[in-house]
């Protein structure tokens, strides 16, 4: 089982074996069909779900140590309830009854854990199967719709109907299968054929800076300077990545004061980030944009990565710490998504949203931005401790759903790649690896400020309504198995 869920995660970068995505679940959902017993599935998908994250976040293993195992062992349990989902619909025989569930159940049992460890307190929403299309706008069109969780749906249910058609001995069955395989490939295209982006509101030429690993931090400012006074002159916008500076600038006046010098040299505000640390000691990580006459907007990180940048349960857990690179102490997490205001050239204003690293992952902050009237999504992150991994491009494919959700265009910057940008619907506008140093110069399309998707009006309406199906299963199943009444009728017995 643990292969058969490491075998999906080739759908992601940097193996862009996308297609994959749309029937490589098959395998390990005629393994939980199979099970003998509801344990047994049970077990299965719990597996399955370890062997994906195992797979997925490989390149955490030189800074978790066995802490990844852990940690895929632990989450890895929501994926049980696909187990139980499948064996209950697929197990032979497989009526049109039992077929017409599976492609609503099974999808919906996914999507529900998926969700759930998309929390931060549970680990937070990587490797998303959905994001395996970030590469296919028209697949993303549903991502404008009903967010990652629409693509998510519509693979699981891909391959939900692939299965009934392998396992079905009937037709009835295998029509139904055949149906929900082919309505979940053509829901993208379709709905991209529908819908129309925004109108253009204007245009801004932004600038990504990519200097490259330094070992001190005066030597990555200087190399991000070059590269601003060099091409990025020419932007509205130039933007630095994730611990760019590594100086408190409220602190350092003497380089505020060098980076205020430069903005006014190139003519454009700079977004750079520091790693702050207050008199006490707590470390946070800020974004700040400054401009000539000082710092005119901050932003603080408010999703901290886990063991990275804190250790949950840190009491019971930090033990991890003498066998790992995990966080040595809790970083201090700011208040939340909130829109910053950048001035460009001849003073016109730029609302955006600024998140930082890990926070691309999370739907639900670059929706706030966009709600809150952000015309472009930006990220600053570092990656350089997972040079030469997978990690940098499944960072950077995130950007492309955000894009497609809010119907923003997103860009990324990042110290050592990867670094690129997106246009509104998802569509890759640039891409600079983590084998290449300079800066990106990217034109985007802005939508007006008060533009939505149906995404950004109504928010988490799919994970709700899978999770829904999924307690309306369960309610069917205990009560078809008589465990209810039997419930009843011991919760009835007279006392004595």
């Amino acid at each position: 089982m643990l292969a058969a869920g490491a075998l999906p995660v080739l759908a992601f970068p940097d193996a862009n074996l996308e297609i994959l995505a749309w029937f490589g679940l098959v395998p390990g959902l005629l393994l939980m069909a199979a099970a003998p017993t509801g344990r047994e599935a049970f077990t299965r998908g719990w597996w399955f779900g370890a062997g994906y994250l195992l797979a997925a976040m490989y390149w955490l293993a030189p800074n978790l140590g066995p802490g990844l195992l852990l940690m895929a062992v632990v989450i890895g349990f929501l994926w049980s309830g696909v187990g139980l989902a499948a064996r209950a619909t697929l197990r032979p025989p497989v009526t049109a009854a039992r077929a017409a569930g599976a492609v609503a159940l099974v999808p919906s049992a996914w999507l529900t854990g998926e969700w759930l460890r998309s929390w931060q307190g549970i680990g937070g929403p990587w490797a998303v199967l959905g994001v395996s299309q970030w590469q296919h706008p028209a697949v993303l069109a549903l991502a404008a719709v009903g967010g990652v969780w629409l693509v998510t749906f519509a693979l699981v249910a891909a391959n939900t109907g692939l299965a009934v058609l392998v396992l079905a001995r009937s037709l009835a069955p295998r029509l139904i299968g055949c149906a929900a395989a082919l309505a979940a490939v053509a829901a993208g295209p379709v709905a991209f054929a529908l819908t129309a982006p925004s109108p253009v509101a204007g245009k801004v030429t932004i600038a990504l800076v990519q200097p490259g690993s330094y070992v001190t931090r005066d030597q990555r400012i200087a190399a991000s300077e070059r590269l601003t006074e060099g091409p990025a002159r020419r932007a509205g916008l130039v933007v630095w990545g994730e611990s760019s500076v590594g100086f408190d600038l409220d602190t350092d006046a003497g380089l505020r004061h060098q980076l205020q010098a430069l903005s006014a040299s190139v003519g454009a505000q700079l977004l750079v980030s520091q790693d702050a640390l207050s008199p006490a000691g707590a470390h946070s990580k800020v974004a700040v944009l400054i401009g000539g006459n000082g710092i005119d907007g901050e932003y603080v990180k408010s999703r901290l990565v886990p063991f990275g940048e804190y250790i949950p349960f840190r009491a019971e857990l930090g033990w991890l710490t003498s066998i790992s690179r995990a966080a040595a102490q809790n970083m201090v997490a700011g208040n939340g998504a909130h829109v910053l205001q950048a001035t460009l050239r001849g003073g016109r204003r730029l609302p955006i949203g600024v998140l930082i690293c890990f926070e691309s992952a999370f739907p639900d902050m670059s929706r706030y931005d966009a709600d809150h009237g952000a015309q472009v999504i930006i990220y600053q992150t570092s990656d350089a401790t997972f040079q030469a991994s997978w990690a940098l491009a499944q960072h950077a494919s995130l950007a492309a759903l955000r894009a497609a959700e809010t119907g923003r265009p997103v860009v990324q910057a990042a110290l050592t790649g990867d670094s690129a940008a997106f246009d509104a619907r998802g569509r890759v506008l640039a891409w600079k690896s983590g084998a290449e140093r300079g800066a990106v110069l990217v034109t985007l399309r802005l939508p007006p400020a008060s533009a939505r998707t149906l995404f950004d009006r109504l928010g988490d309406f799919v994970p709700w309504t899978a999770l829904l199906i999924v307690a309306f299963a369960i309610a069917f199943g205990l009560v078809r198995s008589g465990a209810y009444g039997r419930v009843r009728r011991i919760g009835g017995r007279p006392r004595s």
